[in-house]
C-alpha cells in the first residue's frame, strides 16, 4: 500500500491528479495536524529519509565513475584502476539495493502504522455518534472515509514524501555533476524541456479529466451492485421481475467505463511515447555535440559517457515536480476528509463527572419535551446521499410527557404510528437526549450516568431485530460474552427457538446471512428475544417485540417474555392490545401527548381513545 514505484509509474500517477486540487483552500491548521500524526513515527521517518538521501546519491554516483573508467582505466590501460571502479560501482548498486529494502520496510512501518491509527480512530469516533448521524448518513460515503481517504491520506509520509525529496536531490546533484562535467552539454539538453513539459502539462490535464468520469462510473457501478447484490435488492428484482431492466443499466455503464478505460490506456501510451522520443532525441543530441566536442578534443570520451548516463536521470525527476503541488494537495485533502470526520463533534456523550448506574430500576420521565437534532449538529453535508438545498426545522415531537414506573412495573405504550411510542424508548436508552424535562433511571439523570453502564442496565428488542453476518453462537454472545453453552441453551429455549437449533445442522454454530436473512422473520424475533434473556438486564424495552410472529408462536413467546419480565422493569410498545392487557400502566399517545392512563380495565370503562383502538381490533 505504501510501495513506490518505478519512474515512469510514478509520472503516470502524478499526471492523473486532479489538477482542481491546486486551487483548493486547505482548512487552517490541516498541516500541523497532519505532523502530528507522523510524531509517534519521527525515528522511523529519520530513517526513511535518510535511505532516499542516500539512494538519489547513489543513483547518480556511477556515471561519474564511468568516465574515471574510461579516461583514466581504459584509455590508459590501467587495468587495476577499472577493476577498483567497477567493484566500487558494483557496491554502490548493492547497498543502493539495501537501502531500497530498508526504505520499504520503514515506509511499510509509517504507512501501514498510519493507516491503523487513522482507521481506529475514525471508526472509534463514528461508533460514538448518536442514532441521528447514521439516519442521516450515506453508509458508501461513510466507509470511502475509512478506506480511500485513509489510504490516500497515508501517502503524504510515504509516496508523496519520498517522490519529492528524492526528485529534488537527484535533479540538484544531476544538474550540478552535468554542469561540472560540461556546461555547454548541459545546456543543450535544457534546450529540450519544453518540449518534454508542455506535453505532460496537456496530457496531464487530459487525463485527470479521464480518470475523474472513470472514478465516477466506477462510483455508480459500485453503488448499482451494493443496492442490488444485498439479499432486500436481490429480492425486490427478482419479485419485479426485471433481469432484462437491470442488465441494460449495468451494461450500459460498463460499456462506459470500457470506453474510458481504452481512451485513458492510448492517451497515456501516447504520452509515453512521445516522451520516450524526446529523451532519445536529446541523448542523440548529447552524442552528437559531444562526439563532436571529443574529436575536437575539448571533452574527453569519459566524460560523454558520464553525460549521457546522467541525462537519463535528468526527465524523470522534472516532471515529477511539476505535479508536485497536486500530489502534496492530494494527500493533504485527504487528510482533511478524515479530519471533518474526526471533528464532528458527537451530540450525545459523557459529562465529565458521569457515574455509573446503580439505583433501583426504576424510570421516570418528567415534563419531557423533544425535538430531533437539525441536520447540521449531527451530521456532514459530504456525508449524506444529496446535499439538501434547504430543510424545513424539525418540530417538536414529544410535549410534557410525564410517567414513572416502579421497580417489577410493566408500562405499555400504545397509539397510532407516528405517536412518539419510539421516540420515548429512544429517550430512555440515551440514543437521543431530552430537549425539556428530564428522563431518571434509579433515581438519578440518564445524562449523568455513563452510557455504557445504562446499556448495560437496559435490554432491548427492536420490531426490526438485526442479526450480524456471523454464527448464532456469536450473536447470543454479543449479550452476554462470558455465556456458557448452556446458558445459551437456556436463553433459546426460554424464546421457544431451541429445538429449531437443534435441527440445523451445525447447530449453535450456523451462519446466519447477511441481517439474519437465512431465517425468517419471526425466527429472527426469538433469536433477538434470546439475546435479551442471555443479557437479563433490569430494565427491559421490548418494541413490537411479537411483531413477526404467527399465533401460535406469538402466544409461546408471549410466556417467555411474560417469565423475562418478572421482577424487572419494563416497556412495551405494541399495537397489538391483547400483549399488554396485563401491563400495570398503559399510556395512550396521540401526537407526542399522553392522552390517556391507566390499567386496562380503567381505560375501556372510561370509553376513550384506547377502548376505541381496542374494540376497532376484536370487532
Amino acid at each position: 500500500m505504501s510501495g513506490m514505484g518505478g519512474p515512469s509509474g510514478r509520472m503516470m500517477g502524478g499526471l492523473k491528479k486532479d489538477p482542481e486540487l491546486k486551487n483548493h483552500d486547505l482548512a487552517p491548521g490541516t498541516v500541523r495536524r497532519v505532523i502530528g500524526y507522523g510524531a509517534p513515527y519521527k525515528g522511523l521517518l529519520l530513517v526513511f529519509l535518510v535511505c532516499v538521501v542516500l539512494s538519489a546519491v547513489a543513483g547518480v554516483v556511477p556515471p561519474l565513475l564511468f568516465k574515471t573508467i574510461v579516461d583514466d582505466g581504459v584509455l590508459k590501460g590501467d587495468t587495476g584502476l577499472v577493476l577498483r571502479m567497477a567493484g566500487i560501482v558494483a557496491a554502490l548498486a548493492v547497498a543502493e539495493a539495501v537501502l531500497g529494502i530498508l526504505q520499504r520496510w520503514c515506509s511499510a512501518r509509517v504507512g501501514e502504522g498510519l493507516i491503523y491509527d487513522l482507521r481506529t480512530q475514525v471508526f472509534d469516533h463514528v461508533s460514538s455518534m448518536p442514532l441521528a448521524f447514521f439516519s442521516r448518513t450515506h453508509t458508501g460515503k461513510l466507509v470511502s472515509r475509512l478506506q480511500s481517504d485513509v489510504l490516500g491520506a497515508q501517502r503524504a509520509f510515504t509516496t508523496t514524501l519520498s517522490s519529492v525529496l528524492s526528485n529534488v536531490i537527484s535533479l540538484v546533484l544531476v544538474l550540478a555533476a552535468m554542469i561540472s562535467l560540461s556546461w555547454q552539454l548541459t545546456l543543450a539538453s535544457l534546450v529540450l524541456l519544453p518540449v518534454f513539459l508542455i506535453p505532460a502539462r496537456i496530457v496531464g490535464g487530459r487525463l485527470a479529466n479521464l480518470t475523474r468520469d472513470s472514478m465516477q462510473l466506477n462510483g455508480e457501478l459500485s453503488a448499482m451492485m451494493t443496492e442490488r447484490f444485498t439479499v432486500s435488492g436481490a429480492l425486490l428484482v427478482k419479485l419485479f421481475g426485471r433481469p432484462s431492466h437491470e442488465h441494460e443499466v449495468f451494461a450500459g455503464k460498463a460499456e462506459a467505463l470500457r470506453g474510458n478505460g481504452v481512451t485513458i490506456a492510448m492517451v497515456g501510451r501516447l504520452f509515453m511515447t512521445a516522451m520516450t522520443l524526446v529523451a532519445a532525441l536529446a541523448t542523440a543530441l548529447v552524442y552528437g555535440a559531444g562526439g563532436w566536442m571529443a574529436i575536437k578534443g575539448s571533452l574527453t570520451v569519459g566524460t560523454l559517457t558520464a553525460l549521457a548516463g546522467l541525462l537519463a536521470r535528468l526527465y524523470g525527476p522534472l516532471v515529477q515536480l511539476t505535479n508536485v503541488r497536486i500530489d502534496v494537495m492530494s494527500a493533504l485533502v485527504s487528510f482533511e476528509r478524515v479530519f471533518e470526520v474526526l471533528d464532528l463533534k458527537p451530540l450525545i456523550t459523557d459529562a465529565p463527572e458521569a457515574r455509573r448506574a446503580s439505583g433501583v430500576p426504576s424510570i421516570d420521565f418528567e415534563q419531557v419535551g423533544f425535538t430531533y437534532p437539525d441536520p447540521e449538529l449531527v451530521s456532514l453535508p459530504s456525508l449524506e446521499p444529496v446535499t439538501p438545498g434547504h430543510e424545513s426545522r424539525n418540530q417538536q415531537v414529544l410535549h410534557d410527557v410525564s410517567f414513572r414506573a416502579e421497580p417489577g412495573q410493566t408500562v405499555a405504550l400504545v397509539g397510532p404510528s407516528g405517536a412518539g411510542k419510539t421516540t420515548i424508548t429512544n429517550l430512555l436508552t440515551r440514543l437521543y437526549d431530552v430537549t425539556e424535562g428530564r428522563v431518571r433511571v434509579g433515581g438519578d439523570d440518564v445524562r449523568e450516568l455513563t452510557q455504557e453502564s445504562l446499556q448495560q442496565m437496559v435490554g432491548y428488542v427492536t420490531q426490526d431485530a438485526h442479526m450480524f453476518h456471523d454464527t448464532i453462537r456469536n450473536n447470543l454472545a454479543y449479550g452476554a460474552p462470558g455465556a456458557s453453552e448452556q446458558q445459551m441453551r437456556d436463553a433459546l429455549a426460554a424464546a421457544q427457538i431451541l429445538p429449531l437449533v437443534d435441527r440445523l445442522p451445525d447447530g449453535l454454530d450456523t451462519m446466519v446471512g447477511e441481517r439474519g436473512y437465512r431465517l425468517s422473520g419471526g425466527e429472527r424475533q426469538r433469536f433477538a428475544i434470546a439475546r435479551l434473556m442471555l443479557k437479563a438486564p433490569p430494565i427491559v424495552v421490548l418494541d413490537e417485540a411479537t411483531a413477526h410472529l404467527d399465533s401460535e408462536s406469538e402466544v409461546a413467546v408471549q410466556r417467555a417474555l411474560d417469565a423475562a419480565m418478572a421482577d424487572r422493569t419494563s416497556v412495551v410498545i405494541a399495537h397489538r392490545l391483547s400483549t399488554v392487557r396485563a401491563a400495570d400502566q398503559i399510556l395512550v399517545l396521540e401526537a407526542g401527548r399522553i392522552v390517556e392512563r391507566g390499567t386496562h380495565a380503567e381505560l375501556l370503562a372510561a370509553n376513550g381513545p384506547y377502548a376505541e383502538l381496542y374494540h376497532s381490533q376484536f370487532e
